[in-house]
Formats: C-alpha cells, sequence, structure tokens
C-alpha cells in the first residue's frame, strides 16, 4: 500500500493507520491513503518555530531572497515529473501549467523583492517623523519577523500552487511555514516537498507537511503565529472562530470561494472585439481546472438586449471544449477532483436551477475521449436567470465546477448592484472599450471586489486574465471572499512581519535602523568616501567640502550652457513681485555645484551616477552667495547584477547645501554605484606565478578532478594560446541563446565549479600528454603566457574568440585568466 508521508520533525513519518485513500480522478484508482494519526500537532509547530524560525529570521532579506530564487530554479528543472502526477488530479496540462510553473514563479517573483528591503534582517518602513522641534527626538516605523510559524490551509485544486503562494511570501519575511493541503490532492504536494527537502536550498524547520486530518492542528497556535486558509467561506468561518485563535489574538488570513463576476459593457455589442474577448474569458474561466477555481466567473452580468447573442455564442464556444483524459492533447478539460465532487456540483447547480433555466449542458449526456465513465467527468453547465434581482440563488450558491449564470441589467448602475450581490468577492472584470464605462464601474463596484480587470482590445494580447492571481498584486476579497489579502508583493511579505514605532534620537535611530536620519551626528570619514568599497561604506560616513562662492557669470553660463533662460536667471529687472530680490541662481546649477564641491575626481570604487531621487530648494541662492556641502552616505542597497560589470550596490547619498551662516539652503539625495570588493581571487601577476609555480610538484594529488600537475600545465598552455590568438580555428561552444549570460558571468566573483570541464576535453578521461616531462611543461607554460601578455601590450584593443565565453578583449581575457588559475591552482590546495 502506497502511504502519502508527513514531513515533520526533520524526517518523512507515516501516520499510524490505513488512512484515507486517494483517487485518481480519471480512472477511480487508489494513489495511496494518507493518514495524520499518532503527530503531535504542537511538538510540529514548536520546531517550526525555534528549528526553521532562528535561522529564517538571521537571514537578511538579500539572503532569503537568494535562498526563494535558487529554490525556483531547481523545480523547474525537474518540473516534468509533476506534470504526469498533476493529471490524476483531473488537471489539463494547461490547468497544471497554472499550478506547477505559476507556483515556481511566484517563488521567482517573490525573490525578486528582495531589491526593495535592506540588507538586513528587518524592514524599515515609511519616512522618518520629527516628534520635536528641535529635530533631536523622533520615530521610525520597523517591521521585524514574528517569531512564530505560518500555518498554511489549502484547497484541492491547487496543490503546488497554493502550498507556494504563501510560503515564498512567509519565507521572505523570516518565517517557517507548516503546510497542511487538501487530503484529496496531497500527494502532489508531497511530491513537491520531496524535492524542496532534498534540494538542502531551505534551512531545515522552515517547510513542514502534513497530509491528512488535522483538526486539532489550531489547538496549540500562539499568538506569535499566522493562520492562512484557502476554501470554502463555511470552513474558513468555522476554523476563524477556534477559541484558541481568538484568544491568542492569531492573526488569521481567509481567502473563500466567491461569486465572481464578469461584466459586458453596454458597448460590446456583437462584432466588436470586445463581445469576442468576454465570450472566449467566459469559457476559458467556466472550464479551466474544471471550473475549480477561486476565481472563477460564476455571473455573467450583459445588457439585456444581448441575453440572447451572449447564450448562443457561448453555447458555441462551449460546443468546442473537448472532455476526457487530460493527457490526451486534444482534451480541453479534464474531470472534477473527485466524484463527491461531482455529486456536490450538481447539487448546486440544481439549487440555482430552480429559479434559473439551464440552457447549455446535461449532466446525463458525456462525450470523453479517452476514458471511462470510472473518473469525476462533468458537463460544462450554463444557466439563465431572468430576475436576478428577485431570485437569488445564483448570488448566493456556488458550485464549484464548470457552472456559470447568465443574467440581464437594464444600465450600468443595476449593472454594479448585481456584483455587489455577490456580497463581496475575489475578482470581478468588465469588458468595454469605453474608459467612461470602464471608470464608473470600478470607481463603483470597488468595495465588493478585490481585483478588478479591465479589458479591452488594446489590453487583450498581454492581459493575464481574469481569473489569474498575480505575485505583486493583493489577491483576496471582502465579505463572502473572506475579508483577507495574500500576496501583493511587499504588503503580503510585511503581513508576517510585527510594526513597531521606535523612538529616540537621530543618532540612535541611524544606528538601528541602518538608515541615516536628518541631524544625526556625523560619522567623519578618514578620506574621502568615493574612496571605499561598498562594504566599507556606512550610514552616517560623512564628508563637509570646501567653499565656493556663486558669481554672476556662474548664472549667466549656466543659462546659455542649458538654454534655461528663466526671469529669475536673466532678468533682474522683472524681479518686483516675486520671491526673489537678486539674480539667482538656478536649482540644477546648485546641484552641479554642489556635485563639483563633493565628487571625486580620481578613479575608485564609485562607477556610476545611478540618479537622483529626492531634490528641494529651501531659499533662493543669489550670485555672491558662497555655499558648502555636507556629503553622508544616507542608506546602502543590494543590486543584483547581470550585465558586463563588476558586483556593486547602490549608496544613497544625502546631500546638505549650506550657507556661510551654516543655514540649510537645499537638499538632495543622490544615488551611485559603488563596486564591491573582489577578495574571492588572488591578483595574477608575475610574481604569483612564480609562487605557484615553484609549489606546484610533480606528483601532488588533486584536491578534486583527475589532472595531474603536468596534465593542468598544459590545460593552461593551451588556453593561453587561445588567449593569445595562437589557436582561434574553432566555433564557440556556448549555445546563442545563453551565450551572453555566460560572457557576462566573467564578471562576478564567483569560482568555477568545481568539475567544470572545457568542451574539447575528455569527459573523465585524461587527455594524452603533450610534453616529455614535468620540467618541460613548465617552460612551455610560462612561454605561453609570455606571448598571452606581450599580444595585448602589442595589440591592447584586440578581441580573439574564446570556445566558452565567446568574444573577449583584454580585460575580459585578464578576468579569465584570473578565475582560470585561481580554479586551478586552487585544485591542488597552493592559492
Amino acid at each position: 500500500m502506497n502511504k502519502i508521508q508527513n514531513y515533520i520533525l526533520g524526517n518523512w513519518t507515516s501516520g499510524v493507520g490505513e488512512g484515507v485513500p486517494l483517487i485518481d480522478s480519471v480512472t477511480g484508482q487508489i494513489v495511496g491513503h494518507a493518514s495524520t494519526q499518532g503527530l503531535d500537532f504542537g511538538e510540529i509547530l514548536h520546531y517550526g518555530r525555534t528549528k526553521g524560525g532562528e535561522k529564517l529570521r538571521k537571514m537578511t532579506f538579500q539572503e532569503r531572497g537568494n535562498m526563494i530564487k535558487n529554490l525556483a530554479l531547481y523545480l523547474t528543472k525537474r518540473k516534468e515529473q509533476f506534470y504526469e502526477m498533476s493529471y490524476r488530479t483531473g488537471a489539463t496540462r494547461v490547468d497544471s501549467w497554472i499550478d506547477i510553473e505559476g507556483g515556481f514563479g511566484n517563488l521567482f517573483a517573490n525573490a525578486s523583492l528582495r531589491k526593495l528591503f535592506p540588507n538586513q534582517p528587518y524592514h524599515v518602513e515609511g519616512d522618518p517623523i520629527d516628534l520635536s522641534k528641535g529635530g533631536r527626538f523622533m520615530a521610525h516605523h520597523i517591521l521585524v519577523p514574528k517569531r512564530g510559524v505560518a500555518v498554511h490551509i489549502n484547497a484541492f485544486n491547487f496543490p503546488i500552487w497554493g502550498m507556494l503562494e504563501k510560503c515564498a511570501v512567509n519565507w521572505m519575511a523570516g518565517m517557517p511555514a507548516v503546510v497542511k493541503p487538501a487530503t484529496s490532492t496531497s500527494y502532489l504536494t508531497e511530491a513537491v516537498v520531496r524535492e524542496i527537502i532534498a534540494s538542502n536550498i531551505l534551512p531545515e524547520g522552515a517547510l513542514q507537511l502534513i497530509c491528512g486530518s488535522a483538526n486539532t492542528l489550531l489547538d496549540t497556535v500562539e499568538s506569535q503565529d499566522v493562520v492562512t486558509f484557502t476554501g470554502s467561506a463555511t470552513t474558513g468561518r468555522m476554523l476563524k472562530a477556534h477559541p484558541r485563535i481568538i484568544n491568542e489574538s492569531v492573526p488569521f488570513n481567509m481567502e473563500a470561494d466567491s461569486l465572481n463576476s464578469s461584466i459586458l459593457g453596454e458597448d460590446a455589442i456583437l462584432g466588436t472585439p470586445e463581445f469576442d474577448l468576454f465570450i472566449n474569458q467566459v469559457r476559458s474561466e467556466m472550464t479551466v481546472k474544471c471550473g475549480q477555481k477561486c476565481t472563477a466567473i460564476r455571473r455573467i452580468i450583459v445588457p439585456e438586449k444581448l441575453m440572447d447573442d451572449v447564450q448562443i455564442a457561448l453555447g458555441k464556444a462551449l460546443d468546442k471544449v473537448t472532455i476526457g483524459d487530460p493527457r490526451l492533447k486534444e482534451v480541453r478539460m479534464g474531470s472534477l477532483v473527485s466524484i463527491d465532487q461531482v455529486e456536490e456540483v450538481k447539487a448546486r447547480t440544481h439549487e440555482i436551477a430552480k429559479t434559473a433555466k439551464i440552457v447549455y449542458g446535461d449532466f446525463d449526456k458525456l462525450n470523453l475521449i479517452g476514458a471511462n465513465g470510472k473518473g469525476a467527468f462533468i458537463s460544462p453547465m450554463l444557466l439563465r436567470e431572468e430576475n436576478p434581482f428577485t431570485n437569488l440563488s445564483a448570488h448566493d450558491t456556488e458550485a464549484f465546477g464548470p457552472v456559470a449564470t447568465i443574467m440581464p441589467y437594464k444600465n450600468l448602475d443595476e449593472a454594479i448592484e448585481l456584483a455587489k450581490l455577490g456580497k463581496g468577492s475575489l475578482v470581478s472584470s468588465i469588458v468595454t472599450n469605453s474608459d467612461e464605462i470602464a471608470k464608473e464601474y470600478v470607481i463603483n463596484a470597488a468595495t465588493h471586489h478585490g481585483r478588478i480587470l479591465v479589458l479591452n482590445r488594446e489590453n487583450a494580447k498581454q492581459s493575464t486574465g481574469h481569473g489569474s492571481p498575480l505575485p505583486l498584486l493583493v489577491h483576496g476579497g471582502p465579505g463572502r471572499a473572506g475579508g483577507g489579502e495574500e500576496m501583493g508583493g511587499v504588503r503580503g511579505i510585511k503581513h508576517y512581519m510585527q510594526r513597531c514605532a521606535v523612538q529616540g534620537s537621530p543618532t540612535t535611530l541611524t544606528e538601528i535602523t541602518g538608515i541615516y536620519q536628518p541631524n544625526s551626528a556625523y560619522k567623519e570619514s578618514a578620506q574621502h568616501p568615493f574612496q571605499y568599497h561598498w562594504e566599507d561604506i556606512q550610514p552616517g560616513m560623512s564628508l563637509k567640502t570646501h567653499k565656493r562662492t556663486i558669481t554672476d557669470t556662474d548664472i549667466i553660463n549656466f543659462a546659455n550652457l542649458t538654454w534655461d533662460h528663466f526671469y529669475a536667471h536673466t532678468d533682474i529687472t522683472s524681479l518686483d513681485g516675486s520671491i526673489f530680490e537678486k539674480r539667482t541662481a538656478h536649482g540644477y546649477f546648485i546641484l552641479a555645484a554642489a556635485a563639483g564641491l563633493f565628487v571625486h575626481p580620481n578613479k575608485g570604487p564609485v562607477a556610476a551616477n545611478y540618479g537622483l531621487e529626492e531634490c528641494r530648494f529651501l531659499r533662493p541662492l543669489y550670485h555672491n552667495d558662497t555655499v558648502y556641502v555636507r556629503l553622508t552616505c544616507k542608506q546602502k542597497i543590494e543590486r543584483d547584477v547581470a550585465s558586463a560589470e563588476h558586483p556593486s550596490g547602490i549608496v544613497k547619498w544625502f546631500v546638505e547645501v549650506f550657507d556661510t551662516e551654516d543655514e540649510l539652503v537645499a537638499v538632495a539625495t543622490i544615488l551611485t554605484m559603488v563596486q564591491k570588493k573582489q577578495e574571492v581571487f588572488v591578483e595574477i601577476t608575475d610574481e604569483k606565478i612564480a609562487e605557484w609555480l615553484n609549489k606546484l610538484t610533480e606528483n601532488m594529488k588533486p584536491h578534486w578532478g583527475i589532472l595531474t600537475p603536468q596534465h593542468l600545465l598544459e590545460h593552461l598552455e593551451d588556453g593561453y594560446k587561445i588567449l593569445s590568438g595562437q589557436v582561434q580555428d574553432f566555433e564557440i561552444a556556448t549555445p546563442e541563446n545563453i551565450l551572453e549570460k555566460v560572457h557576462h558571468s566573467l564578471y562576478n566573483y564567483e569560482k568555477f565549479p568545481k568539475g567544470s570541464a572545457f568542451p574539447t576535453m575528455k569527459k573523465g578521461e585524461l587527455e594524452e600528454l603533450m610534453h616529455p616531462d614535468f620540467l618541460t611543461a613548465k617552460e612551455k607554460f610560462l612561454e605561453a603566457r609570455e606571448a598571452y601578455t606581450t599580444f595585448f601590450k602589442e595589440n591592447p584593443k584586440a578581441i580573439l574568440k574564446n570556445m566558452v565565453f565567446g568574444e573577449l578583449n583584454r580585460y575580459e581575457s585578464y578576468l579569465l585568466e584570473r578565475k582560470h588559475l585561481n580554479h586551478h591552482f586552487g585544485q591542488f590546495g597552493i592559492l
């Protein structure tokens, strides 16, 4: 008997007893059994809070983000195995793509948010708040990871996406998770968790999995925990009222199934692109995942004059929906998750049909492709409700399957009221080419929907669709939809963090937040701040410049240079009634002059000006005014580098311009790109090579790989012959689609992976030696290196081919030499 296991307390564990049978929804066969009998949920939650939580909380946002990115890459390489298992849930390839790659995409999207957070374990929110007239008492809000565990109780329809869209967020926040998927499809969640655990990318305890019944799971939650629930509104309300949730004030986020609506604009008549878009969208939302989506369209609200047109067009569109084995390419819709779900959908549909008329579909007639009658198959069902303000069943009852109801409206106000009758939904959409109609609908309907899509001919090709929650947008809705929020980019991460207002002096808060606060004590820099690498710059590091007097000539020349002839700068006869007293310096001249005072001219770690974030001129500066600048590091921000440049970060500099009376006259925040230290590789010099060769002996053994010392020297000799242009009769081996990325990797500070092989080398075999002995190989190696250095002295602008990295200039050739020699001499432990 195949037992679906739980991953708890650092081990894969089977529950006691036979457990609940899990059924293949297409064939009706048993996939396995799931049991949680004998598990101690209190111990599981405690393990997460301590074992996983301690490690995650200490990681910085950058470390967490890169961890999640690596996990996404790892899972993406193994995605195909999950598709085969996903078919058992009744999902087609397209349905499974949403669940599988949509889940992995959520990891990627949330990992990218690390750029919006500081390189520390906690976050500083918003702007500082001055609490005193003297500027010596202030406050700032910080957010720290909660010291609990995120308990995720998920629905059956998205066993992968449902887990990862939540976990990505709590991991980014620094919080561990305990995932409880719906039992019926937990075998698919278990398969993904097995790969996650096998990857060893997450710290132990960051993820635990419970497959099966967990009725007492909430009995031991604590105030620092967060509970999320996805599923029916009835179950959600029951869990939300759990005494432990109430007594401990545990944050509870509910995302419940809702009666989502889509409105056809009055302008979108038969024959318009919008009419066709509407029909295609409704058919898709009815049939994708066999209608088992919390965001599916349940209520189709159309102008009463277009009711027949929509019904006919939808019927024709649904006729094209083939039903059967989801593994088959010709099948457009698979099955529901279980036979029980089929009976549930039928019952709910019949309830709606007490007042509405079934105008498409038949529960008793199915033309299946490649499947027998043992699966949980069902026909798409379209109902028509003529009196939607009187008969409310379609607004109250949800058939969680391929079922939707058409209903008419007389004007847009009625359409808005009908949409609101759903008592709160996750999403609504309106299909119209009229921006006036769109605005009227959105502004008046937004109170009852978590998201609204406006679809028209302009955005149709790029639109992600009515039913697609996106990682950077809020997913949730008011009322029936649960009143909670998931995802939403930075907003979602904050749900798993505790906000705390910190009060103190500017100097103290600078140290706490890692952001320089105005009026904080300066840290005088021992040398010009632009001479420091990224790692050595600290918030508060400051430089006071020498002074400069602004002259009439400066102002006139700047006006002529920029063509900015605003009267205050050029026409002193027009100053009456203005705020200006004399010829006034341009604001941008003040900025430029400030830069002239604080910029260090020599080449150094500052790679480039990255932009200007804010600027204010507090009073006019006139000719003959004298100013000086105070340049202070405000904040450091991590930066991903993917192009041909060395690793760097962004430094925000607070620029204060003072007059001779020490009165502040202008402030700005400028950004510079600052290179990080290169401390990974030993720089290559003649002396260093001589030292290494002196340590390399003929009989040394490598720490990894199979090269002998002589093979090493001959391999490096070949490399130098390519770098010097002696060998160029080869094709570049790296595929064109990744060549640029591989080329750019020369600039990073990452070592070549152990076991890296040159394309021409025999895998697992030593090459035949070229030279008779080790000493000769040494001589030839040095000759080849001398030829390389001589070549570039004589041809400094030369560009030569490399088999792996493409075309290289002189500097890039050195970067390759540095990585290559560090790799191989490190292989023999003699760096």
